[in-house]
């Protein structure tokens, strides 16, 4: 009688790690895979910015060797990303397959002038910074005009701050859960051993004696935890690029590091926390309230 049920007590035991374990883990892939969203949103968002189309156009006349110098001093400014210069034979030729047809040979002549495609870095493309950017560009002798789609790039600045005003609202939401969720399952967990705390006490054992054990035991569980979510949002990444191989291009290596091990530490950090408060509960708790 007495095997049997110390054998209950062992398998309620490891129902309670391994239920404890999941649970945290479940949260802790949620808010990863929220990580890679936002991640992923954020690459596609500077991948947008820095694609908008940004036309130098040289004055009639400028000698291409004063063209080219001009290019150089542009890269070596800290808001260009790249530059590629645009020969009027090029202008000329891209523009005739566009129209289908020889517009330079029904003219008699190309008015096209030469140009310096420019993109610029994502932190810089938006309405403020370009206004800047497009009076020092004016400034530069051989520059006639700066052509770029104003009313587009106000209106991507303004779709990417809608986006991430209802992505970080999500994110803080699901952070909020995820804690209360992390916190229940794991006082549900103290409360299936608030007898065996008791019993420590009433042999002698100090709060920090008592909790050590729980303590060490919630923060590998959290890193255990966070060990298999990581696994886990591993495969769906993968399962992603598969599917899209588009999105390798937006994938950053050491911000993923970061996020998975944000992912850990918080696993650590909320079991152990939540494991700490839950006990210092039990432990004042009165005998009587304990079977309650």
């Amino acid at each position: 009688m007495r095997n049997n049920e110390q054998s209950y007590q062992k398998r309620r035991l490891a129902t309670s790690y391994v239920t404890t374990v999941i649970s945290i883990t479940l949260v802790l892939f949620m808010l990863g895979l929220l990580g890679m969203l936002v991640l992923h949103a954020k690459k596609l968002s500077d991948y947008v910015k820095e694609n908008i189309g940004f036309s130098i156009m040289i004055k009639e006349g400028v000698k291409e060797i004063d063209i080219f110098e001009l290019q150089k001093k542009l890269d070596r400014e800290v808001y260009v990303k790249t530059t590629e210069y645009i020969t009027r034979e090029r202008a000329a030729r891209e523009f005739s397959k566009e129209l289908g047809e020889d517009f330079v040979g029904f003219l008699g002549y190309n008015p096209l002038l030469p140009s310096i495609e420019l993109r610029l870095n994502a932190s810089y493309a938006n309405s403020d910074s370009i206004r800047i950017i497009e009076e020092k560009l004016l400034d530069y002798p051989g520059v006639k005009e700066v052509d770029y789609h104003k009313p587009l790039v106000d209106e991507i600045n303004q779709n990417v701050e809608r986006i991430s005003l209802v992505i970080l609202s999500f994110s803080l939401i699901l952070l909020i859960i995820s804690i209360a969720l992390i916190n229940n399952t794991i006082r549900l967990s103290v409360y299936s051993k608030r007898f065996l705390i008791r019993s420590m006490q009433l042999v002698g054992g100090t709060q920090k004696f008592i909790q050590k054990p729980f303590l060490a035991k919630a923060a590998m569980n959290g890193f255990l935890s966070g060990i298999i979510a990581i696994g886990l949002l591993m495969l769906v990444l993968y399962v992603a690029t598969n599917e899209l191989p588009e999105l390798l291009e937006f994938q950053d290596l050491e911000l993923f590091a970061v996020l998975f091990a944000l992912v850990i530490i918080m696993g650590i950090l909320i079991s152990w926390i939540s494991t700490y408060f839950a006990i210092r509960k039990y432990i004042r708790m009165k005998t009587d309230s304990l079977y309650s």
